[in-house]
C-alpha cells in the first residue's frame, strides 16, 4: 500500500431500484485504474455510506477487489454510529480483501479529542491494515489539529496518511513542520489540490475525478512536476466543476457530471433528491462550458466501457 497519487473517493451508482449496480460498480473501477488513479476509495461520504447496510458496505468491497484484481488498492472508509461498529466493518473489510482504510470520526457525535482519540485508536488497533485519518471539520464538527495528529502517528505505527479536508491549506505545512515525512498528507477538497501540492502534500482523494479521471490525474502529475503554467491553465479550467465538491449537494452534483458524460448516473438515495430546476440547468451548463472550452493539455480519459 502506498500513500500517494491520486485515488477517487468513489461514487455508489444504483440502479432504477436503488439497489447497488454491482456490473457498472465493476466497469467505473477498472475506467479509473485504466486512467491512471494510484487507488480506490470506497464507502466514502461520497459514495453515501450512510445509506448503505452493513451487508451492503462489503458487497462493495467484494466487487471493487475483484474487478481491480490487484493492479492498485482498494481503500474502506471507516464511518458509523459507533465505536464497535466501526472496530467490526475494519475487520470485515480487511478478510474481504482491502489494502488500508480511511478512518472517519464518529457520525452524529461531535466528541472530544479524548472521545475522538480513543475511537480513532479502537480502530487502529483492530487491524493489521495500513491507515488514513480523515479530517474534515467543515463535514463532521469535529478537527483534527496537527499536533492531534502528530501524537495519533506517534502512537500507531500503522496510522501512513491523513486526508485533510479543512480547507486551509496551511493544516499541510502545519503538519509537515510537527512530522514531515512521517505521514502522507492528501488534500481532501478538490478546489485546493494545486496549493497543497505546493505546500507539500503527495497525494489527493478527488471526487471529480469519477467522472474525469485522466483530466485528474494529468492535473496532479503537472503540479508534482513543477510545470506550474501547465497545471494552472488545466486548473482554471477544471475548477468550475471541481468547486462542485465543496458544496452540500456535492453527491448530486457529481453524480450529475458523471450522467452529463456518460461515466455514472444521477441517481442518489434519499434523504437526498436528485437536481432539479435551476440547480440542474447550472450543473448541465457547467459541464457543456468545460466540453466546449477543453485546453489542449487536457487529455481526454479513454472511453467508460460498455455493458
Amino acid at each position: 500500500m502506498k500513500w500517494t497519487g491520486v485515488m477517487p473517493a468513489l461514487t455508489t451508482a444504483f440502479d432504477e431500484q436503488l439497489r447497488i449496480d454491482h456490473p457498472f460498480v465493476a466497469r467505473h473501477a477498472v475506467w479509473q485504474v485504466e486512467n491512471g488513479v494510484s487507488g480506490l476509495v470506497a464507502l466514502g461520504s461520497l459514495g453515501e455510506t450512510a445509506t448503505l447496510s452493513f451487508e451492503e458496505k462489503l458487497s462493495v468491497i467484494d466487487t471493487l477487489v475483484a474487478a481491480v484484481d490487484g493492479k492498485v488498492p482498494v481503500v474502506a472508509a471507516i464511518s458509523a454510529l459507533s465505536t464497535d461498529e466501526a472496530v467490526t466493518l475494519a475487520k470485515a473489510v480487511e478478510a474481504r480483501g482491502a489494502k488500508g482504510l480511511m478512518i472517519l470520526p464518529a457520525y452524529v457525535y461531535k466528541g472530544d479529542w479524548r472521545e475522538m482519540k480513543a475511537h480513532v485508536a479502537a480502530v487502529l488497533k483492530a487491524t493489521s491494515l495500513t491507515a488514513m485519518l480523515y479530517n474534515n471539520p467543515v463535514a463532521y464538527g469535529t478537527d483534527f489539529t496537527p499536533e492531534q495528529i502528530e501524537e495519533l502517528a506517534r502512537e500507531f505505527a500503522n496510522l501512513q496518511a491523513v486526508k485533510e479536508s479543512s480547507t486551509d491549506v496551511r493544516r499541510v505545512t502545519a503538519i509537515r513542520a510537527l512530522i514531515d515525512g512521517r505521514l502522507s498528507i492528501f488534500v481532501g477538497v478538490d478546489d485546493a489540490i494545486v496549493e497543497g501540492i505546493a505546500a507539500g502534500a503527495v497525494g489527493w482523494i478527488a471526487g471529480l475525478v469519477n467522472a474525469l479521471p485522466k483530466e485528474s490525474v494529468e492535473l496532479f502529475d503537472l503540479a508534482r512536476a513543477g510545470r506550474q503554467d501547465e497545471a494552472f491553465a488545466l486548473y482554471r479550467w477544471f475548477l468550475p466543476l471541481l468547486r462542485m465538491d465543496t458544496v452540500p449537494k456535492f453527491i448530486q452534483l457529481i453524480k450529475q457530471v458523471q450522467q452529463e458524460l456518460g461515466t455514472g448516473s444521477a441517481r442518489v438515495r434519499g434523504p437526498r433528491l436528485e437536481l432539479i430546476g435551476e440547480e440542474l440547468a447550472e450543473a448541465r451548463a457547467a459541464v457543456d462550458q468545460a466540453i466546449k472550452s477543453r485546453p489542449a493539455v487536457a487529455s481526454p480519459s479513454t472511453p467508460f466501457p460498455a455493458k
